[in-house]
């Protein structure tokens, strides 16, 4: 999808995806350190690079959408935070190696492959050894729900494809679920959603 796409969806008043963050994210706290590097991946609005660093994390959060960016810059300086902001196409953008302790992506499905694995490859070489991936995104039955997310099957995930992505990584947590989530107007309702804890080795 285009910035110009982006650039209209999120070119609204309000935040369209709200100003809490992911709920899973936030139920992963206890894992997070004052000082740790975060990479904030497709970040909209800010709701999650800022949680994250209220949490004391240094994060970078990369998002295309200027008019997005704009938005987060507020939400940051509202919340007397100052992540580092850069408008990027993540389908294009140089991965650093070893760079981060975290990276957050959450709902992240805006590629199907190649591009996608194009964003995989990115995180597992943007890591630092022992680096955490924190990740939530949508199952296949989400396309039943209509509740947000992707109208591509090609765009969306399973846990067994996750565990094929990040093979050799530890695991902490792993599972598909149906729950509902309350994201702003774009992710409200029942939602079928696979949520990922996984350390680099």
């Amino acid at each position: 999808m285009s910035a110009s796409f982006w650039n209209e969806r999120y070119s609204t008043e309000d935040y369209i995806f709200g100003t809490a963050p992911n709920a899973f994210l936030a139920s992963q706290a206890a894992l997070l350190r004052p000082g740790m590097r975060a990479l904030a991946i497709a970040d909209g609005e800010g709701r999650n690079g800022v949680w994250l660093a209220e949490q004391g994390v240094a994060v970078h959060a990369v998002e295309l959408s200027p008019a997005a960016l704009e938005k987060a810059r507020k939400l940051a300086a509202a919340r007397g935070v100052a992540p580092t902001f850069e408008q990027a196409d993540i389908l294009d953008w140089n991965w650093p190696d070893a760079a981060y302790d975290l990276v957050a992506a959450i709902f992240i499905q805006f590629a199907p492959p190649p591009g996608r694995d194009r964003i995989v490859d990115g995180i597992r070489r943007c890591l630092k050894p022992g680096g955490l991936l924190v990740l939530q995104g949508y199952t296949p039955k989400q396309i039943e729900f209509a509740t947000g997310g992707p109208s591509n099957p090609a765009n969306l995930y399973t846990a067994e494809l996750l565990r094929a992505w990040f093979d050799g990584w530890d695991i902490l947590h792993l599972a598909e679920h149906e729950s509902v989530i309350s994201e702003g107007r774009h992710h409200h309702g029942m939602s079928a959603l696979v949520d990922l804890v996984a350390r680099k080795p």
